[in-house]
């Protein structure tokens, strides 16, 4: 199966406390992907659009949607897939880094 890189990483979750800590201790990048992708996918696809980079670990889960006020009544937004990619020693990716 071929991967398309920006099918499967929908966006970089760079704008938290916690991503930012889990980047600058732990060497571990999050991203919003899409919720039918494996853990082999995500790799794969990090390691495509992210040529010299190496994964070492991949830790996904869902993100349960919220309810939210439409109107006059209740609404609940979509639950979404989080992965949590860990990367081998020395690897950073550049794109966070400007954040």
């Amino acid at each position: 199966m071929t991967v398309v890189a920006h099918k499967i990483l929908r966006r970089p979750l760079i704008l938290t406390e916690k991503g930012n800590s889990l980047r600058e201790t732990e060497n571990q990048y999050s991203f919003e992907v899409a919720r039918d992708a494996t853990k082999d996918d995500i790799r794969a696809a990090v390691e495509k659009a992210f040529p010299d980079v190496h994964v070492v670990a991949v830790r996904t889960l869902i993100v349960r949607g919220k309810d939210r006020r439409m109107g006059r009544g209740y609404a609940k937004t979509q639950n979404w897939k989080k992965a949590i990619v860990t990367l081998k020693q020395g690897d950073k990716i550049e794109f966070f880094e400007a954040f």
